[in-house]
């Protein structure tokens, strides 16, 4: 037999998600190679080598609970699953750039890890408030895709259920804090730089909230708390009647370009701006003259009535005598028409140094429950289905204040997906061209609920009809608009589920059948599609990049991100087809291509073999089989 020279992708490595913790293992030996000893961390040199910055105290300022130490394990233990497509619930899922994921957003999120490392602008979660209430979460995180394969009845395993939080379990914020926590710190990972994350929360949680996003995002990168008000009254619950939920906020790095601030509106210019005295240089505002901090004291004379002014008790002018003087003569320095007025600047429209304003941590205009309630019900024309989702109207004015132009927003609690009605609608408004990744849970909805007398057996269901009908409103309310044809109003549906590649699990019962399957080790009940998203996942590519099909030799080949990437997963590959696909890279010129093929796809061995060589003439040196 000839020799096989085509490396293989190991299914026990490469049929798993990115491992984070060896990759921080990585990055660690580049930091402190002399810390390794035959691979391993010696703990000893490592605490040498930080010095001062280890703490072995037992007593120190820390924040714990029991299961802590497991989510973090949790967080950086791949997944086997996979993301299969779903052609058939997508809307313009050929042309789209938004996804619709079905799954445990924890499984989810691992999977993501390599796609969508570093290219998240903004993250908006509602998690579940912990109010008492059942909320779902796996029991089981040792296999946590094991429990949601078991829950959504892809296994059989009938009556299989997530375990629910009570105030009674006797584990009540443990349970939710060992939820959030590692979907969080995967969260950060997808983040940009420059990316943030917005999270709702009431008071039942809002403090631990608080502690584990300091301990993940580092409490130097809190940006600060929005005060939401959600509704007129509290209805007499509690000592103090609730009306407002709080929305944290947290820089992956803090910088200026994590909060761009809301865009100036005309609305916002009437009611700051004028121009009473036809002043040629434009709209302006005044400002005060003077501040708190150290700086010049000396009186100012109003040239027309000769009145003296000194600053303020404790204050001081923002400019000296010599630029006072200047100001006043060019018009920049007004004084008011009372005797008591002082001098105060002049701010020109046309001078601001940036077209945003910063927002403020009060937001009592910025859309309530009743409006998210109303909003669902008349996009799905039924009565209410659902339980305060969030408006569409505040989750945009965040995506307003945080992103532009062609920003990734991403929701894994995504609910009746209210975020991706807010992306399309302010994609709407500024012509930008934002995109969605939602991610939700495929959770029943109970056999009484209105939402299941609707036809919707789970809420992911709602979320993908919301996304259908709100994109085909939006568009045919501004039918008259420029432009409205490109808004991209589609996205693709994914499902999690196990791998599509066998995995080695032999023993000497099933030996035989074991080997048979080592030569096709792709499940038999998967498509070439389910396949092709899998390796997009697996190299980390975005799984909304254009897929062209060309035939060779009759035989299907997929040429992904314009050359980058080539696969063919049919059987009986020749020579031809091996050719063909060398002269892809002359035609398409990609800088690296990288081709796989189906290990036992390969017409004979000798084909095999060749196929190498082959492709190396045509400088493709990625050559790899499934």
């Amino acid at each position: 037999m000839p020799e096989q020279i085509m490396e293989t992708l190991d299914p026990k490595i490469d049929g798993s998600s990115k491992d984070i913790v060896q990759e921080n293992i990585e990055k660690l030996k580049e930091i402190f190679p002399e810390v390794f000893t035959e691979d391993k961390i010696d703990i000893h040199k490592l605490k040498e080598a930080l010095g001062d910055y280890t703490d072995s105290k037992e007593e120190r300022y820390n924040f714990t609970w029991h299961g802590k130490s497991m989510a973090r394990r949790i967080a950086q233990t791949p997944s086997t699953g996979t993301l299969r497509p779903c052609k058939e619930e997508s809307k313009d899922g050929d042309t789209t750039g938004n996804l619709f994921i079905e799954g445990d957003n924890l499984e989810v999120l691992k999977l993501l890890q390599k796609s969508y490392h570093k290219k998240i602008k903004m993250i908006y979660i509602d998690p579940p408030y912990n109010t008492g209430k059942e909320f779902i979460y796996p029991d089981n995180y040792k296999d946590n895709l094991d429990t949601y394969l078991r829950y959504t009845g892809q296994v059989d395993d009938e009556g299989y259920k997530f375990s629910s939080n009570t105030e009674q379990s006797g584990r009540y914020h443990t349970n939710w804090l060992n939820m959030m926590y590692p979907r969080l710190k995967l969260a950060r990972n997808l983040l940009r730089d420059d990316g943030v994350i917005f999270i709702s929360i009431d008071d039942n949680e809002a403090a631990n909230l608080k502690k584990i996003c300091d301990e993940i995002f580092g409490e130097d990168n809190f940006l600060g708390t929005i005060v939401w008000k959600k509704k007129t009254n509290g209805n007499n619950m509690g000592y103090v009647p609730p009306v407002h939920d709080f929305i944290l906020c947290y820089a992956k790095i803090i910088s200026d370009e994590c909060l761009l601030g809301f865009p100036l509106e005309e609305d916002f210019i009437k009611q700051n701006y004028s121009n009473p005295d036809l002043d040629p240089r434009g709209l302006w505002t005044t400002s005060d003259l003077s501040a708190n901090h150290k700086g010049p004291f000396f009186s100012i004379k109003n040239p027309n009535t000769g009145k003296v002014y000194n600053p303020p008790s404790g204050r001081y002018w923002v400019f000296n005598e010599i630029d006072v003087k200047k100001r006043i003569e060019d018009g920049r320095i007004i004084f008011g028409k009372t005797g008591k007025a002082g001098p105060v600047q002049k701010k020109f429209l046309s001078e601001r140094d940036s077209t945003r304003i910063k927002a403020e941590s009060w937001w009592d205009k910025h859309g309530m429950n009743s409006d998210g309630t109303e909003e669902l019900k008349q996009i799905l024309k039924k009565t209410k289905i659902f339980d305060h989702p969030k408006p569409s109207i505040t989750i945009q004015h965040m995506i307003n204040i945080a992103t532009e132009k062609k920003d990734i927003i991403m929701d894994f609690f995504a609910g009746t997906a209210p975020t991706a009605h807010a992306v399309m609608k302010l994609n709407k408004q500024d012509g930008s061209t934002r995109k969605f990744i939602m991610v939700q849970l495929p959770e029943p909805c109970g056999e009484k609920s209105e939402a299941f007398k609707a036809g919707y057996k789970t809420i992911a269901d709602i979320g993908k009809e919301r996304i259908r009908r709100a994109g085909d409103k939006i568009v045919e309310e501004n039918q008259d608009k420029e432009g409205i044809e490109n808004l991209d109003i589609g996205f693709k549906v994914f499902k999690l589920d196990s791998s599509n590649i066998k995995p080695w699990d032999a023993d000497f019962d099933n030996l035989e059948d074991a080997l048979w399957d080592s030569i096709e080790n792709i499940k038999k009940d998967r498509t070439q599609d389910d396949v092709l998203y899998e390796l997009l996942l697996k190299f980390g590519l975005d799984l909304t990049l254009p897929i062209e099909e060309r035939k060779i030799a009759d035989k299907t080949i997929y040429v992904i991100g314009l050359g980058a990437l080539v696969i063919c997963l049919d059987s009986d590959i020749t020579i031809d087809v091996v050719e063909g696909i060398g002269k892809l890279k002359q035609e398409l010129e990609p800088e690296i291509m990288r081709v796989v093929f189906k290990d036992s796809g390969f017409k004979n061995d000798v084909v095999k073999t060749n196929a190498v060589q082959i492709l190396r003439q045509h400088q493709i040196e990625d050559v790899k089989s499934l």
